[in-house]
């Protein structure tokens, strides 16, 4: 009896979802919080440094600091800021979205140490004489031009150091932000402005006699079209307070508005191209259990922006690549599935005895294979900064909404289907022919069907491919010995500078550019069609002044704002030995939960098939000269996982094939295990592998240049993935369950019984 309720149900439950994605994806993409990647808007990380020798830094010091840097946030109007206190005396500011990056950068970084000096830099007056929050942007009521009004503490000390100056020659009295001792003079500053540049002191005004008064006017300092702002800016400044301490720039990255933009359009178009290839693979692969992981997969990439907002995470440029890269995880744990029912049906199962049987059997493999990524995403997520803990935010979040989806929600979906039983006998419906159906009277079991891939001996073919990995493996040791990889500034430090121009960028040119800021270099790189696009490297890290002189100067002759990030060797080395620990840590804790869930053989192969997968592509970075910097880490690790899961659904077709028999006494039994295990899980592997292997020469195709290298990295992975389960871990496995066959004198015991209930545990 058909039960045409439950397609009602169905078809109901279908038209809800995709009214409710229509009517509400609007806004929900309109509430998610960009990174700096994406909006542009700069990222700095602060050293926090005594002022004065002697003074000690403490951690009241560096929250005094951190509540002084939040109130000048304030002043810039920035919507959302982050300020963190990090370790080591370290505060990390996040301003996604600012307009004015030199403003912001200069607003920050400024101590608001006023002072007052003669022309011979010798002190007069410092902060302390001031009334704290007196304070105010004014104008000068003759001339209308901007000032800044300061009201003193004492008006008879202010009226001797008038009178003072007033008899030197010159008889100049000059108003400083942040004087540094030694490095600063009047002298050096007056030569700048000769030069047309913008000096450092704020204001010099003469002095010809005596002021009897507490108030004081800086004035003159406040000409030209930002003349206003910086009078507003450094009364606001003044009325924060002066920060206690110094702050050192170890770390910055800056992005230009058009670039984020660019970045997201890019990225948003390869995302789509690659889910829309990957939807229509499975309709066509899987017909009616495909129509239903489409649906799920919708429900997916929904949920997780949902849950994403809800959480406040900040989307980066690799968030995207976890989001879609998660559509590959949800894929996988449908195909398997899928694979699983299409075998039951092959033996001669009915319809819904087979998706019974499937699910339920699949059920395990899929967390598996989960909770090995999920494992590398936490690394990613603790040792990780910036855009990559937002990747590791993301692509935790995707692996917990693909398994409630693909796992919870296919279900019911297909749950609907089955027991409408409106296609009990409709077998071409779910991806199997008539032809390739068995009777159930035959005995057939599902580790026993015949496949395409049955002409193949993996392990005779692993025997070569091995030594081939071997050598790869040597000839990559060389190359990294002889080229050594080509390290970004996050782990080299120095200073990197992206350029965009809506014309072709002549190298001499740009040259001559930098050099007019006194910042030559002849590492100079230009990308894309038409030389568009061009990088600048410096070996070491530009200081504040430097960065806000090149800025201004490329952003006039290119029409563009650059991104411009710098690391400094103390963040480098940091950088680099984190990279190592979270590699470390990523695969003893997969070794640890794969020896637990399996056995220490099946760990230990599957982690040196990962470490496999990680040195290739490492290797090949190395010889193709890519740069490596944090991303690349970032998609490390993530192989890391992604070739675990893999490893792991084939392990887990090991361990039921080994159900079979309780007692190995040759070695051609293993070898046919190892053989029919990688054979049963073939198709999924290459079905699995090829979805995601999609959205990655997407991205790499049509997604942003930034994160080029990155989806590459992921490319050779994959396919290195593959490789490595099918002919590195299962076959290792193999030979040391053969040798321990022969230490056990020719009879290996599989199981024993635990339990008087017959049940046994794995040896």
């Amino acid at each position: 009896m058909k039960k045409q309720s439950r397609i009602v149900a169905l078809v109901l439950i279908t038209v809800l979802l995709v009214t409710l994605i229509g009517v509400t994806a609007k806004n929900i993409m309109k509430d998610v919080n960009l990174g700096l990647d994406l909006q542009g808007g700069f990222e700095v990380l602060y050293k926090v440094k005594p002022l004065e020798k002697g003074d000690k830094i403490d951690d009241t010091a560096v929250k005094a600091t951190s509540e002084t840097l939040e109130s000048r946030v304030n002043v810039l109007g920035v919507s959302e800021p982050k300020i963190q206190i990090e370790e080591g005396n370290r505060i990390r500011v996040q301003l996604a979205g600012v307009k004015n990056q030199n403003e912001a950068r200069e607003i920050l970084s400024t101590s608001a140490n006023l002072t007052i000096r003669d022309a011979n830099d010798k002190l007069l007056l410092s902060g302390k004489d001031l009334v704290q929050g007196a304070a105010k942007q004014g104008f000068k009521q003759n001339t209308n031009e901007p000032n800044v009004l300061l009201k003193l503490k004492s008006a008879d000390k202010f009226r001797q150091v008038t009178e003072k100056v007033s008899k030197m020659n010159p008889n100049i009295m000059v108003i400083w932000m942040d004087f540094e001792e030694g490095k600063d003079s009047y002298k050096a500053e007056v030569k700048r402005e000769q030069e047309g540049k913008q000096p450092k002191y704020v204001s010099a005004a003469s002095v010809d006699q005596p002021i009897n008064s507490s108030d004081v006017e800086i004035s003159g300092g406040f000409n030209g079209t930002d003349g206003l702002q910086r009078a507003k800016n450094i009364a606001d400044l003044l009325n924060a307070g002066a920060l206690p301490v110094k702050l050192d720039e170890i770390y910055s990255t800056s992005v230009g508005a058009q670039f984020g933009q660019d970045a997201l359009q890019k990225t948003l178009l390869a995302s789509a191209v690659g889910v829309g290839i990957i939807f229509l693979f499975m309709l066509l692969y899987y017909r009616l259990p495909g129509l239903i992981a489409v649906i799920t997969l919708s429900a997916y990439i929904y949920l997780t922006l949902v849950a994403f907002n809800l959480i406040n995470g900040v989307l980066t440029l690799p968030g995207i690549a976890a989001l879609v890269l998660g559509v590959g995880m949800a894929v996988d744990a449908n195909i398997i599935m899928y694979e699983r029912i299409k075998d039951e049906l092959k033996i001669g199962r009915s319809i819904k005895q087979a998706y019974h049987k499937g699910s339920q059997s699949s059920f395990l493999t899929i967390f598996d294979a989960n909770i090995t990524t999920v494992l590398a995403a936490l690394v990613l997520f603790v040792f990780g900064v910036s855009s990559v803990k937002g990747f590791a935010t993301m692509l935790l979040l995707a692996i917990l909404m693909s398994f409630i989806t693909s796992v919870f929600f296919t279900r019911l979906l297909l749950s609907l289907v089955v027991h409408s039983n409106m296609f009990n006998d409709k077998f071409s419906w779910f991806g199997v022919k008539q032809a390739d159906r068995h009777d159930l009277s035959e005995g057939m079991d599902v580790h026993n069907l015949h496949s395409r891939w049955d002409r193949i001996d993996f392990v005779k073919l692993a025997k070569p491919l091995l030594i081939a990995s071997a050598i790869t493996i040597l000839l990559g040791i060389a190359s990294l010995s002889i080229f050594k990889l080509n390290l970004g500034i996050d782990f080299a430090s120095g200073t990197r500078v992206d350029i965009k121009s809506s014309q072709p960028i002549k190298v001499e040119e740009l040259k001559q550019e930098l050099e007019t800021v006194n910042l030559p270099t002849d590492n100079v790189t230009l990308a894309g069609n038409n030389n568009e696009n061009g990088v600048v490297q410096y070996k070491e890290a530009l200081t504040k002044s430097q960065i806000q002189d090149l800025k201004t100067s490329i952003d006039d002759k290119y029409g563009f704002e650059p991104n411009v990030n710098t690391v400094s060797p103390v963040i480098g080395k940091e950088l680099a030995k984190n990279a190592m620990i979270a590699t470390l840590i990523a695969s003893l804790g997969i070794i640890l939960y794969v020896t637990l869930r399996f056995e220490w053989r099946m760990g230990l192969t599957s982690v040196l098939a990962l470490l496999h997968d990680a040195f290739l592509i490492v290797a090949i970075f190395s010889v193709i000269r890519l740069e490596v910097d944090m991303t690349f880490i970032a998609a490390v690790l993530t192989i890391i996982g992604y070739s675990i899961n893999d490893t792991i659904v084939t392990f887990d077709r090991v361990r039921e094939n080994l159900h079979k028999i309780k007692v190995i006494t040759a070695p051609e039994q293993i070898d046919r295990i190892v053989n029919s295990s990688i054979r049963q899980t073939m198709t999924r592997s290459i079905n699995t592998v090829l979805t995601v292997i999609i959205v990655v020469v997407a991205l790499i195709l049509l997604g942003a240049p930034s994160i080029f290298n990155f989806s590459v990295a992921l490319l050779i992975g994959l396919l290195s993935g593959v490789f490595s389960s099918i002919f590195i871990a299962v076959p290792l496995w193999g030979i040391l369950k053969k040798r321990q066959l022969r230490n056990n004198g020719g009879r290996l015991v599989v199981y024993e019984e635990k339990k008087a209930n017959d049940e046994k545990i794995y040896v």
